[in-house]
């Protein structure tokens, strides 16, 4: 199926990014690997969208190319009508691997991009973003002194702070255990929902997906192609339960064939 007919149109939403027939292979000549084929796909302003696929597939490098960390083989990244030709701090990253600098407290974290501000506007954005993230009371806690949700929650205030449009999220809560993750995902919800802001989040995980997503573009193995866009189309807060949410993840079972099996 060709990546015209999968890709589900949000016709509501203003276009943010745009991914025309992008391709990336890593080393040359017999050592060469496709590791992205043929990628088309478009981004709503202010949606949600998770881009889900095996390990080693392609999701991260996919996510470095729309950074504009990589430079693509052929095709084109447009961000607001603007091909991406590098990095650009309207587009923040959120890694796996915790990036928070264990020298600065909670609010030095948060306010680490905000030195073009006045000092008066620095204090009120992070005032802002250490409420909404709900680390009020830990401002001038240091990382060593915080749990990995915290933490990541920090990732996440400084990502926002700096007032991005596009956000993007490589499994932020992958090193997290079980319990957190369930926190964390209902966390970042809370916060989308009110910020709005454009959000890829990177997972390998379909139910973390389903339960966090707009749509959801399935990714094959080497050399990744987009396989299907699902279409989530259940309200917040959403029944895990639901027939519905299980027939979605049904769906996406299948189509990375692993239907009913364990």
């Amino acid at each position: 199926m060709s990546n015209q007919a999968v890709q589900a149109r949000t016709t509501a939403l203003e276009t943010r990014l745009r991914v025309a027939n992008l391709n990336v292979t890593f080393g040359e000549g017999e050592k060469a690997v496709n590791v992205l084929q043929n990628i088309t796909l478009e981004v709503g302003a202010g949606e949600f969208v998770c881009l889900l696929g095996p390990s080693g597939c392609g999701k991260s490098t996919l996510l470095n190319v729309l950074g504009g960390f990589l430079k693509p083989d052929s095709g084109e990244v447009v961000i607001d009508g603007k091909p991406v030709l590098g990095p650009d701090p309207r587009r923040i990253f959120v890694f796996q691997e915790r990036g928070v600098f264990p020298w600065m407290t909670v609010e030095g974290n948060i306010g680490f991009g905000l030195f073009r501000l006045t000092k008066e506007e620095q204090a009120r954005r992070i005032f802002y973003y250490v409420n909404l993230v709900g680390l009020s009371g830990f401002e001038k806690a240091y990382p060593h002194e915080l749990s990995g949700g915290m933490k990541q929650r920090v990732e996440v205030a400084r990502a926002l702070a700096v007032n991005p449009d596009v956000l993007f999220l490589d499994e932020p809560f992958g090193a997290l255990d079980s319990i957190t993750r369930l926190i964390m995902r209902r966390e970042l919800l809370r916060i989308w929902q009110k910020e709005r802001k454009t959000v890829l989040f990177v997972t390998h995980d379909i139910d973390e997906s389903i339960q966090l997503a707009d749509r959801v573009l399935v990714m094959s193995t080497r050399p990744a192609t987009i396989q299907r866009v699902v279409d989530i189309d259940i309200d917040h807060p959403r029944d895990i339960s639901s027939r519905h949410y299980l027939d979605l993840r049904d769906q996406i079972f299948e189509q990375i064939g692993l239907a009913h099996k364990v």
